[in-house]
């Protein structure tokens, strides 16, 4: 406990100083107020296990805003939670994925001040990871009030797309040793894992099997492995959602989608699949690696998965 104290506390005060900073360099630069979340409305919840054989869920959602400006001219980099269209673009992901994960479990998703899309598209990984610093302040402050609320004797499942998946791997970097032994497994949907990231720590594990357990399943998809992205896409692990191999044996997936594991690249390629309802995006996401679609074109698979990953806990710890 203390030591997870100590890496919050060292996170939030390097935040501080990060945030005074960048305000300092432009006083156009707008930071919103920070969410609450002591308050019931800072989140989209469901208590769906009615039998305590699930898991507690925590889901941080992707990037959803642009860059804007307040009435008085200022520019934001950030999305702003107590602003009704800014909520309304979150929820709509976050309660698609509820209808999924929560199931049998419960579920918990926070609003927080995620970094606008622009952040991405400058494809600087100092800009990303010094803008991302205010997002994760509240993301942490969240989990800590999801690790408040819970029952501490349930397994944990942590899952985040795109740019909530950075925030899987932060957060997996801060969580003490007894969070990650209730750790079933976690999710990096459409996000990256270094090999920095696994010397950072010892609770990114490589997922090898459908299912093991306190393990990182991590992928990211393409049509073909020169359309890679690698702000996002530029892993050293990963996993078939499908067949839950870590070798290039290919799958099927609602009967004519093949997903193959492509071992030197480390990412999932597909075939027979159009991705025509993912449109390319300012031409930086989906041109050709079908990136939106990573939590919806496995929703089955997932579902299914954080079920065994759960009941294998359970076997192993109750």
């Amino acid at each position: 406990m203390k030591q997870k104290l100590l890496n919050i506390l060292l996170f939030l005060l390097t935040t501080t100083a990060t945030l005074a900073q960048e305000q300092h360099q432009s006083d156009s630069l707008y930071i919103p107020t920070p969410p609450n979340y002591s308050l019931p409305d800072m989140w989209i919840t469901a208590m769906s296990d009615t039998t305590d054989t699930g898991a507690d869920i925590f889901y941080i959602v992707s990037t959803w805003e642009e860059d804007w400006h307040t009435t008085d001219g200022l520019l934001c980099h950030y999305a702003d939670v107590w602003n009704p269209s800014h909520r309304y673009h979150m929820a709509k992901e976050m309660n698609r994925i509820m209808s999924y994960m929560a199931p049998g479990n419960n579920f918990y998703a926070p609003y927080y001040r995620h970094m606008t899309m622009e952040g991405w598209m400058t494809c600087n990984e100092d800009t990303i990871n010094r803008r991302e610093q205010l997002s994760m302040h509240d993301v942490f402050l969240a989990f800590e009030e999801f690790l408040r609320l819970r029952n501490p004797r349930r397994p944990i499942i942590i899952a985040g797309f795109s740019q909530g998946g950075y925030a899987v791997v932060q957060l997996l970097k801060h969580i003490s040793d007894d969070t990650y032994r209730h750790l079933a497994a976690a999710y990096v949907l459409g996000y990256k894992v270094t090999p920095q990231d696994t010397l950072q720590t010892t609770h990114i594990v490589p997922a090898q099997s459908d299912d093991d357990i306190g393990v990182t399943i991590c992928y990211n998809t393409v049509k073909d492995v020169k359309y890679i992205n690698p702000v996002i896409a530029g892993s050293c692990i990963a996993i078939n959602p499908v067949n839950w191999r870590t070798d290039e044996r290919p799958a099927t997936l609602h009967d004519t989608i093949q997903i193959r594991l492509d071992t030197t690249y480390h990412v999932l390629v597909a075939t027979n699949y159009s991705a025509s309802e993912y449109r390319p995006y300012k031409g930086f996401i989906n041109v050709g690696d079908i990136h939106s679609c990573e939590p919806w074109l496995y929703s089955d698979c997932l579902r299914e998965n954080i079920l065994l990953r759960t009941r294998a806990w359970r076997e192993e710890n109750e």
